[in-house]
């Protein structure tokens, strides 16, 4: 059974000079989070902290927030696990369910990517905040920019020692582009 979202806010509630609510994201809301998706390729080192502001603007609401806390990834390149800080400020710009959805496929502008639409007389914060840590996630994380990684022969991790096998060779990975330089 799905637990129901820890972060509910009633519309009704929001006005239009705003309400602040505090968010503390810790070990629970992420075991939740993972229990639901699984393959997450991160976990949290110190509780994400921060605050959710929302105002209301004719039928939109406007969703401004800031998190500060520390995620625990696994470098892409020598398989270490290493933290690093996340300080994220986000803004969305949520339109009302009388706001026309447009229905045919086109290219979004800058100004797009960071609006959704809303239904309903509730406004689940959990889906949004999933959404901006996901986005602030680096693509490669790395434990360091010079990481050395491993050794493709022995699997040493350069970083901490070197091996015999590092400057001999050339990677059998890599045969099928060195026949397209000699062409």
């Amino acid at each position: 059974m799905k637990k129901k979202s820890s972060f509910i806010v009633s519309i009704e509630q929001i006005t239009w000079e705003g309400i602040d609510l505090p968010v503390s994201l810790g070990q629970e809301w992420f075991a939740r989070w993972l229990q639901e998706a699984p393959d997450l390729e991160f976990s949290l080192g110190k509780p994400l902290t921060g605050v959710v502001h929302l105002e209301k603007h004719d039928d939109a609401i406007l969703l401004r927030g800031n998190l500060q806390g520390e995620l625990i990834y696994t470098c892409s390149r020598c398989l270490d696990v290493f933290a690093e800080p996340l300080n994220l400020a986000f803004e969305i710009f949520l339109k009302g369910s009388q706001t026309a959805v447009p229905d045919e496929e086109r290219e979004l502008t800058g100004e797009e990517l960071n609006e959704d639409y809303i239904s309903g007389e509730e406004l689940d914060l959990d889906i949004y905040l999933r959404e901006q840590i996901l986005l602030a996630l680096p693509l490669k994380p790395l434990c360091r920019p010079e990481c050395a990684g491993l050794c493709w022969r022995c699997g040493a991790n350069l970083n901490r020692e070197s091996c015999s096998c590092r400057s001999s060779g050339f990677n059998p990975a890599f045969a099928g582009l060195e026949k397209l330089k000699q062409d």
